[in-house]
């Protein structure tokens, strides 16, 4: 079983930043997969950035070049460096892990960007 905890969210002004954090309760390193999603009001949940084994690191269009995601694995947490950000960034973030072919969920946490 992986927790997941995130923290960091807030509320923030256009064009400012923010730095989600997850802590894992397992080893990342073993990890298939870890990342970040984000899901709005009435949207779907989407991709914002994740790493995998298979992969690397992948980015979705939408954050390309303002979002960073980095992984600390003496510290088992992933880490999402919000840059520029737009008020269509508001949602609320997940952190995801992928385990054994299992999918493992953090509770989320909000992002607001007014205008």
């Amino acid at each position: 079983q992986v927790q997941l905890v995130e923290s960091g969210g807030g509320s923030v002004q256009a064009g400012g930043s923010l730095r989600l954090s997850c802590a894992a309760s397992g080893s990342i390193f073993s990890f298939d997969a870890v990342g970040w999603y984000r899901q709005a009001p009435g949207m779907p949940r989407e991709i914002v950035a994740t790493v995998t084994k298979t992969t690397g690191t992948n980015v979705g269009d939408s954050v390309k070049g303002r979002f960073t995601i980095s992984v600390d694995n003496a510290k088992n947490s992933v880490y999402l460096q919000m840059n520029s950000l737009k008020p269509e960034d508001s949602a609320v973030y997940y952190c995801n892990a992928v385990w054994l072919g299992n999918d493992y969920w953090g509770q989320g946490t909000h992002v607001t960007v007014s205008s």
